[in-house]
Formats: structure tokens, sequence, C-alpha cells
């Protein structure tokens, strides 16, 4: 498995963030990871990329434990957080030359990659910006880019496209279906038509629990649609 939950539980004094959920993603899969706001989805994703300690059970990324052997872990995953922390100084070319370095990345393969990952994202016309000049939807392409600037098999993606305009939901989403061609893909939304237009699976959970993990054909046996499905599962 790309990715390997286990029984996960995070506890922040009397409140489990994230209570015993288990599920998994293949190679290949874009999975995307459901839940209102306040479900443990971000909690999930930052313990599955190593910036939080689980209180219990394990996050496996490409085989490797994420707490007892990050570095290899991280070195397998690429990871865009909600918020999207980037240089606004920097030129984006510049940028992701930066980023490449701290990945280890050198000389003619430094290089090659930027231009592929730039080509990949659709960053040509802006790559001699400075990342603050750019709208919204372009700077979630330049974290799109260097969490794929060391091509990792995984990527994990919190939240691409909040606040993003219709148009630019649209081509971030035409650029994750692109990536998810290559690349194992778990993204959290709570957008069903996100959902729909990128997805052949869905794991969803409220109140920290998992409360289905299911394809989308799956989950309309009932007949209803998606979006239903989900209120019904998440009140």
């Amino acid at each position: 498995m790309s990715i390997e939950v286990k029984q996960l539980t995070k506890v922040y004094g009397q409140q489990k963030a994230v209570d015993g959920i288990s599920f998994s993603v293949r190679p290949g899969e874009i999975v995307g990871f459901l839940g209102p706001n306040g479900a443990g989805k971000s909690t999930t994703m930052k313990i599955a990329t190593g910036y939080l300690q689980p209180s219990a059970g394990t996050v496996e990324v490409a085989g490797y434990d994420v707490t007892k052997d990050p570095i290899a872990a991280r070195r397998q995953l690429g990871y865009l957080a909600e918020h999207n922390p980037l240089y606004l100084d920097m030129y984006v070319k510049e940028f992701l030359h930066f980023i490449g370095e701290l990945q280890g990345l050198k000389s003619a393969n430094l290089r090659n990659r930027v231009v592929d990952v730039i080509e990949l994202v659709g960053l040509e016309l802006e790559q001699k910006k400075r990342v603050g000049q750019l709208s919204k939807g372009y700077r979630q392409r330049v974290g799109l880019a260097q969490a794929l600037i060391h091509n990792p098999p995984v990527l994990i993606l919190d939240e691409p496209t909040t606040g993003l305009d219709p148009n630019q939901l649209a081509e971030i989403r035409q650029v994750i279906k692109t990536i998810g061609q290559q690349k194992t893909v778990l993204f959290s939304t709570h957008i069903m038509q996100e959902v729909e237009a990128l997805c052949d699976r869905a794991v969803i959970i409220n109140h920290g629990q998992l409360v289905a993990d299911a394809t989308l054909s799956e989950l309309r046996q009932s007949g209803q649609s998606l979006e239903e499905v989900f209120r019904q599962l998440t009140t």
C-alpha cells in the first residue's frame, strides 16, 4: 500500500481529534478524504506527513512508518498544506530551485526537474514572476510544484482548492487529475463535486471516527446523490 493508516488516534487534552481510524490507499489511486470542518482530516494528514505525533496507532507511507522512520517516509511523499506556506518575495523558478536543493537535488537533475514540474502544473508563463504577484490559483500551482519537485510516489493534499474561483477550481482539478495518472493521491475536501470529478473512492470521517470507506458507486447504491449520502453520514 502507498498509505496505510492503522488504528490512528490523536488526543488533545480530553478531546479525541482522531479516534482509532484505519484505511489504506493503493498505488495509483486518487482518494478523497472527506468530512465536515473539525472532523479530523487535517490532523490525520499532519500525522501522515510527520508534522504531528500520534497518540496511538501508526501511519506508513510507501512501507515506511512515519514515526519510526520519518526521514525515509518524507522522501516518499509530497505535501501541500491547507494554507500553502510560500516565500512570497522569491521568484517562482527561484523558489522551486530552492525547494529542490532542500530535497537533495543537484546540478542538471535539479534544473531538469524544475522545468518538468513547471510544465506539469502549468506555470510556464508565471515562472519569472514573484510568488507574491500571483493569483491564489497560481499560488496553489506553485504549492503543487514544490510538493512534486523531488518526484515522490505519494501526494497528500490538504484542501487544495479552498478559496478558488470557479475557473481556478477547474484548472487545479485538471492538474490533480493529470498528476494522479502517475502518483498516488490522497486529498481532503468537503466539496462533493470535487470528489465526483476526481475520485473513484472516498474515505469519510466525522467527529474523528471513520464512517465510510467505499467507491463512489457503492456510496450511491441507495439511489441518493453523493452529497445526500455525505450529509447523512456526517450529521
